[in-house]
């Protein structure tokens, strides 16, 4: 069980090095071609959340993530037992969570730096937190899903076997 405090450790550990190296390498605003028109390390810094929304609401980010992250570790602690994938998604949710929260305790900010442009989308820069938040996210999905769906299955078998 505790190995996947370890992971979220892992996670937080590899979002502030990469952040700390952003800002102590790269000028605010800076950007480096990885792969041209794809892929740059852009130095960005958001005080909101996804896509800029609620800009400087920080006592509304430290109350969710205080909130957000006893419910996970609560969920770890009591179903993640069980299955050792959604132990895993939600260890990289809260190594996400706690990520960003000291880069908004700390810094009044989070830093970001993975810039993609996609089809022409030039999608909103993000980081290492926010990568382990939504792989965990869709973790506990497709989890959820393929839950529901052996649920269906084993309450159709037993319907079958009592002849209903």
């Amino acid at each position: 069980m505790y190995l996947y405090y370890i992971v979220a450790i892992l996670v937080i550990a590899l979002d502030q090095l990469s952040k700390w190296a952003v800002i102590k390498t790269m000028a605010l605003g800076e950007q480096i071609t990885v792969i041209g028109d794809f892929f740059y390390l852009t130095s960005h810094r958001n005080s909101g959340a996804a896509w800029g929304v609620l800009q400087g609401q920080m006592g509304f980010f430290y109350a969710i993530t205080a909130i957000v992250v006893v419910g996970l570790i609560y969920f770890m602690q009591k179903y993640a037992r069980e299955s050792q994938l959604l132990a895993i998604a939600l260890s990289l949710i809260l190594g996400g969570a706690i990520g960003n929260f000291i880069d908004r305790l700390f810094r009044k900010e989070v830093v970001d730096f993975f810039d993609f442009i996609i089809f022409g989308y030039d999608y909103p820069i993000f980081n290492i937190a926010d990568s382990a938040l939504v792989v965990g996210v869709i973790l506990v999905i497709i989890i959820t899903i393929m839950d529901e769906r052996k649920e269906k299955l084993q309450n159709d078998t037993t319907a079958q076997r009592n002849g209903k």
